[in-house]
Formats: structure tokens, sequence, C-alpha cells
């Protein structure tokens, strides 16, 4: 996982042997796009092979396709990516399956 020197609480606190959600649509994260590629990519990280994690974005940066995918797609082998639906908040789940090797 990345350090975090930003004093945003992380996203996650040790690795997922089941599905979970990550909630990247506080304040903190309409007000920083980077926070959300870096907090996505460390709750991938901690999701365990055969697993997935709902991703879910702040709905001021639209939809995720348009700024994380390209990311994660660039930093993961065995990834895959899936739109689920856009939250009644405005914000948007990606679930991304991490892929047994």
């Amino acid at each position: 996982m990345t350090e975090d020197v930003s004093g945003v609480e992380p996203v996650t606190r040790g690795e997922h042997d089941a599905s979970w959600s990550a909630n990247l649509e506080g304040p903190e994260h309409a007000m920083d796009r980077d926070l959300i590629v870096e907090q996505a990519k460390d709750a991938i990280v901690a999701t365990t092979a055969g697993y997935h994690v709902n991703l879910v974005t702040h709905g001021d940066h639209g939809h995720p396709e348009t700024y994380l995918w390209d990311e994660l797609e660039a930093a993961f082998d065995g990834l895959r990516l899936e739109y689920v639906d856009q939250c009644g908040c405005g914000g948007h789940v990606t679930r991304a399956h991490v892929l047994e090797e």
C-alpha cells in the first residue's frame, strides 16, 4: 500500500479475503482525483485473488472509466473492471475483479 502522508483515512487496513466495498466518495475525494486513484490501487492490492472490490467513487469526477480504469489496468495484471451503477447520491460503482493466476 502507498504511504499516506495526506492525513486522509486509509481506505483499507489489511487484506480482504472476501468481496468488499471501498468508499472513495468522501469530501477529500471530491477535491483530489489522484487520491481516488491511489486509494483504489490500495484497495485492489488488499483484495485476495478470486474476489472483487467495489470502488465507490465520488460523482464530482464523472464516470470512472474516463479517469480511473486506464490507471488501474496499467498498474495491474489479472484485473477485470465492470461498471455496476451510479449511486443515488451521484457516485459511481466500479467492480474490480482480482483474477486468480
